[in-house]
Parts: C-alpha cells; structure tokens; sequence
C-alpha cells in the first residue's frame, strides 16, 4: 500500500502543479499572437523530450528521489494541458463573445460566464491525458529512489521475479484506468 500511496501522491502532485502553471499560462497567451506561438513551441519541445532524459538532467540538480520525479512528470504533464486550454479557449466561436459583450457583459463577466464554461469541456481532456500519461510514467521514479508502483516493476526486473513484474504493471493498468474514469465522470458532471 505505501507504494501505491507514493505513486498517488507523486503521479496527483505533478498534474496539480502542472494545471496550476499550464492553464494561466496557456490562457495569458491564447489572445497573444507572439506570446502564443512562444508558449505553444515550448509545450511542443517539452512533448518530445523523453521523461527519462529528465531525469537524467534532474538529476544533478535535485539530487535522487522524489523532487526530479516530480519535475520530469511535470514536465510530461505540461503540453497538452497547455495545448488544449489554448484550444479551447480559441475555439469559442468569436460570435458567441460578442453576442455577450452586446448584453453588456463586461470582459470579467465573459470570461467567467461564457468563454471558460464553453471551454471547459477540451481543457478537461487536456487534464485526463495528462494524469493517464503522468500514471503510467510515475514508474519511471522508482529508477531513481522516488517510490511508488514501479518498484514493483525494478524489483520484479533485477530479482527475475515474473509475479512482481506483472503485479506493479498491472497495478500501474487499474490506477490509470481507474483515474480516467473518475477524472471522465467529474468532466460530464461539470460540463452538463
């Protein structure tokens, strides 16, 4: 249990870290022509940097365990938090807005009444992708001392231990799967 409890706090941390950056990021920039296109190549380039090469670069800086865990998962966790919150909001057709600001909403008003609930529904997918992809790369932590169900998966490597291999791949399966479900439920009921 202490493993599963270390990979929900590590994999639960680096998602809510990565929404508390990537969402006002990607909304300060949605209506920023260079400011976008800036923000959307650096999520681009954290997309394709391997989380292991993070680590690796982490490494020296934090030392093992835990901290450049988290910032690789973060890392992992940014692009398409930020890509769809910028989807999202750019996707909210500009006649809707409009219409708004012609009811004499004010620019506060449209965004909290109109723009961010006809958006909500895509930064949402966003934030399920990453929590999946942050599950399932949380093992990745156990290679350097950060914990968590990948233990399972590096003893079951070095001991030969099938039984172990399988048990922490399969636990790492059900708690992505079980995630998505939850994170997929709280998105219908906030979109309805």
């Amino acid at each position: 249990m202490a493993h599963l409890g270390t990979h929900v706090m590590l994999a639960g941390s680096a998602v809510v870290l990565a929404v508390l950056l990537g969402v006002p990021l990607a909304a300060a920039a949605a209506d920023r022509g260079g400011l976008r296109a800036g923000v959307l190549a650096l999520a681009g380039a954290f997309r394709v940097v391997p989380s292991l090469a993070i680590l690796a670069l982490a490494i020296p800086l934090l030392g093992l365990g835990f901290a450049p865990a988290m910032l690789a998962l973060v890392v992992l966790a940014l692009p398409p938090i930020v890509v769809n919150t910028d989807v999202g909001l750019r996707a909210v057709p500009a006649a809707t807005l409009e219409a708004a600001q012609a009811t004499g909403m004010t620019p506060r008003q449209v965004a909290r009444r109109v723009r961010w609930p006809l958006a909500l529904p895509v930064v949402a997918v966003g934030i399920r992708t990453a929590s999946v992809e942050v599950i399932a790369s949380a093992t990745l932590a156990a290679f350097i001392g950060g914990g968590g169900l990948g233990d399972y998966i590096v003893g079951g490597l070095q001991g030969g231990d099938f039984g172990e291999l399988v048990l922490g791949a399969a636990s790492v399966a059900v708690l992505a799967l079980l995630a998505d479900a939850a994170l997929g439920a709280a998105q219908r009921r906030l979109t309805v």
